[in-house]
């Protein structure tokens, strides 16, 4: 079992009032800025401080992890292509370090559950173990692996947050990582399994159908551990959903700002905020995605997404697209110009002052 939680703190109340004012002071109609207002209010929120401070380390972190229901025919994608695509961000070539490098933020891919031997060099402390199980037949993780995944997503926000990371924004690269995060999420909102599952990786109507299959039997073995996330991430979840369900509330816990995208990252954050109620202050929900279960999650969590992009990646790609717009927040609170104060009234000598009459 994870240590206790502490209690999760509330973004600063005194700092929002504060940028909600200034907000209003600023030369622009009432409501003029929309959203970028909204994004301004929660970043200084976040920071404790009005106006809030431009981003210095915005940071995308991608979780990759191989899943054993890939066997099953629910991916468009090949074993072994999650190797590749790791590979492609380490290189800055993948989506997301091209997205991050535009929005000024950097790229940390760490391998929990890849289904390869880990790379010469890389820290063996991550890694869980190679793959995770088919959770349509057994167990995706034992009880100390699902523990230490969690454990693990929490050691890397905080070391994050400790290199001067000021936003995170959590990623996942693994194949057949979509089919889990659905399962979880059905378990958790009670919803049917064709209800969770969209194209994922491109998958045909057959891809489609084996995916439901595969859904609704894992969605059987959740029945006897019931909503409990961490029993879930054991039998239906993976190392990387865990070390993300981590990552996200151990965020949380350090006062950081989360931006969320993709699939399995909304089914990590769907289960960080069971186990640490109030994670989900932090977070905000990136872009309107063509799979169901992000916008299941933003619905189940109160968040609103951003944009409305269509982006289907889950490796943070469509988050880091909103970097800019909360720079964008931030500087206009700065930046722009306030409404002047009006001329003070100076009566002439002609005029009676009305006290003296």
């Amino acid at each position: 079992m994870l240590v206790d939680l502490p209690p999760v703190p509330t973004p600063d109340d005194a700092a929002k009032r504060a940028a909600v004012a200034r907000y209003a002071a600023l030369d622009v109609p009432a409501g003029g800025l929309g959203r970028l207002a909204e994004l301004g209010v929660w970043l200084a929120a976040a920071q404790g401080e009005s106006p809030p401070k431009p981003l210095q380390r915005p940071r995308v972190v991608v979780v990759a992890g191989d899943h054993g229901i890939a066997e099953a025919g629910v991916s468009a994608h090949a074993s072994g292509d999650s190797v590749r695509q790791a590979a492609a961000l380490r290189e800055q070539v993948g989506a997301a370090a091209v997205v991050a490098h535009v929005a000024g933020a950097t790229v940390r891919v760490v391998d929990v559950a890849l289904d390869t031997e880990p790379e010469a060099g890389t820290a063996e402390r991550y890694r869980v173990r190679r793959s995770s199980g088919r959770i349509d037949r057994v167990d995706a993780l034992t009880a100390a692996e699902a523990t230490n995944a969690v454990e693990i997503g929490r050691a890397i926000a905080d070391e994050e947050v400790d290199a001067g990371a000021d936003l995170l924004v959590p990623g996942s690269i693994g194949v057949g990582a979509t089919t889990p995060a659905s399962v979880l999420v059905a378990a958790i909102t009670g919803t049917e399994p064709v209800a969770v599952i969209g194209r994922g990786s491109g998958i045909d109507d057959n891809g489609w159908m084996r995916k439901a299959a595969a859904v609704r039997d894992a969605l059987r073995r959740t029945r006897e551990v019931g909503r409990d996330p961490l029993a879930l991430l054991r039998v239906a979840g993976g190392a990387d959903l865990a070390a993300l369900t981590g990552f996200c509330l151990q965020a949380a816990l350090r006062r950081t700002p989360v931006l969320l995208d993709g699939v399995v990252v909304a089914a990590a954050a769907l289960l960080a905020d069971r186990l640490a109620p109030g994670a989900r202050t932090w977070w905000r929900q990136a872009q309107t995605s063509p799979e169901p279960v992000p916008t299941l999650v933003a619905t189940h969590l109160g968040l609103t997404p951003i944009l409305d992009l269509g982006v289907r990646l889950g490796d943070g790609s469509g988050a880091a697209t909103v970097i800019p717009l909360l720079q964008v927040a931030a500087r206009l609170m700065t930046d722009l110009a306030a409404v002047p104060e009006p001329e003070p009234v100076v009566l002439s000598k002609s005029e009676p002052d009305a006290e003296s009459e």
